[in-house]
């Protein structure tokens, strides 16, 4: 195999997308729409996606549009997990914050250590992926935290009465929503190889590369997503800690999670 899909090839795949609105429309679930226009909305963002990295990938394009591209990234993430938790309060410069300390970190150690080149196409994909991935777990941590410290209030102001800092107050809450976050890619990441083949290593290895070669590429993206969930959770945890809490050592009052 090539690893080329060509134009009648992705046409003919969207029969799936037909047949999974078919399913909604049988089982009068009602999703037939929001289906079509997922696959439609998602395919127009990949095409221009694709189109944009085309140009960035240019041979002789400097390295700084990646950054900057890196840049755009993080500071579009922050929004959208401003967007999902809304009740989450000063969320979007939290998450900025934390996806750049996850950067810092996992794109310093692969790049750092040689074990990617830097390049423009090792850079924003491996940075889109750890971006992608720590989203959930991220706006997970903060949620769970803010329902935590707001259904426990009586419990963490008697800690406060008893003369504990805010910190020691809230830290085992704190110690709840990061397990709940980071537990979900622990398993997955135990259960890589054995109950699924993930999407790095099966795409590379429908492209044509050596099966033990993909094996080495999906270990060293599997442990950059571990690496980034672990960074951006405890950074949005231990920073909503301090803006839940006054100076004095008082908690905020904290709004509820808005009804869908």
């Amino acid at each position: 195999m090539s690893g080329q899909v060509s134009w009648v090839g992705l046409a003919t795949s969207l029969a799936l997308v037909v047949f999974a609105a078919a399913i909604s429309w049988w089982q009068r679930l009602g999703l037939q729409r929001q289906v079509l226009w997922a696959a439609a909305r998602a395919l127009v963002q990949l095409l221009l996606v694709g189109g944009a990295l085309t140009l960035l990938f240019a041979p002789g394009r400097s390295l700084w549009w990646s950054f900057a591209w890196t840049a755009g990234m993080i500071a579009y993430a922050g929004d959208v997990a401003r967007r999902r938790a809304p009740e989450v309060p000063r969320l979007a410069p939290l998450a900025i914050a934390a996806f750049a300390a996850a950067a810092a970190i996992t794109l310093g150690v692969l790049f750092g250590l040689r074990v990617f080149p830097l390049q423009a196409r090792t850079l924003v994909p491996i940075a889109g992926m750890m971006i992608g991935n720590s989203m959930t777990a991220m706006v997970l941590v903060a949620r769970r935290l803010v329902d935590e410290l707001r259904d426990k209030r009586d419990e963490v102001e008697a800690r406060l009465a008893l003369g504990q800092p805010s910190h020691l107050a809230a830290a085992p809450y704190l110690r709840i929503a990061l397990r709940s976050a980071i537990s979900p890619q622990v398993e997955t990441t135990k259960a890589t190889g054995l109950v699924f083949l993930p999407g790095a290593m099966t795409g590379l290895i429908l492209a044509g590369v050596p099966p033990v070669q993909a094996v080495l590429v999906q270990a060293v993206v599997m442990f950059l997503v571990l690496g980034s969930v672990a960074t951006t959770t405890v950074v949005v945890a231990v920073g909503l800690v301090h803006l839940v809490f006054t100076r004095d050592h008082r908690l905020l009052p904290l709004r509820s999670r808005p009804q869908r």
